[in-house]
């Protein structure tokens, strides 16, 4: 069996002018439930129904840091399974990793760059605490 990396998406981030504008308009509009992020999606495993997964849409103000180095207006995060054998692997390929794997109690991250600059974030997720954290608040 072919060992998985990415496994799904685990966020969709953009700038934006005014953030809290842009998340009532997206809630009022097209009916996501927001957060102080944003909106979290609630999925479901293909490969076990009965585990929620979740994936972010989340917005940053125009002068955000948190992009760089990429000057892009947006950024993708990867679900990923295995983060750290992950980026030995890209470090080997010799990818450009930005930055530590960082933990937190809801998961793994790490920032990589592709070869036209645009900085992805890697996300090993414990979905599990996301459950708790959001469940009954979630976007489905």
């Amino acid at each position: 069996m072919k060992k998985k990396k990415v496994t799904g998406i685990g966020g969709i981030f953009f700038k934006c002018n005014d953030p809290e504008m842009m998340k009532k308009w997206y809630s009022e509009n097209l009916g996501l439930v927001k957060d102080e992020y944003g909106s979290v999606f609630e999925f479901r495993s293909s490969d076990d129904p009965e585990r929620k997964g979740y994936s972010v849409w989340s917005l940053f103000p125009k002068d955000t840091e948190y992009f760089k180095p990429s000057e892009k207006e947006f950024m993708v995060n990867y679900r990923v399974e295995n983060i750290e054998e992950l980026v030995n692997e890209l470090k080997e390929s010799r990818v450009k990793v930005v930055d530590k794997i960082e933990t937190y109690e809801y998961g793994k991250f790490v920032h990589i760059l592709d070869p036209e600059g645009n900085k992805i974030e890697l996300w090993e997720p414990i979905d599990e605490v996301f459950t708790k954290m959001y469940e009954g608040k979630t976007t489905k």
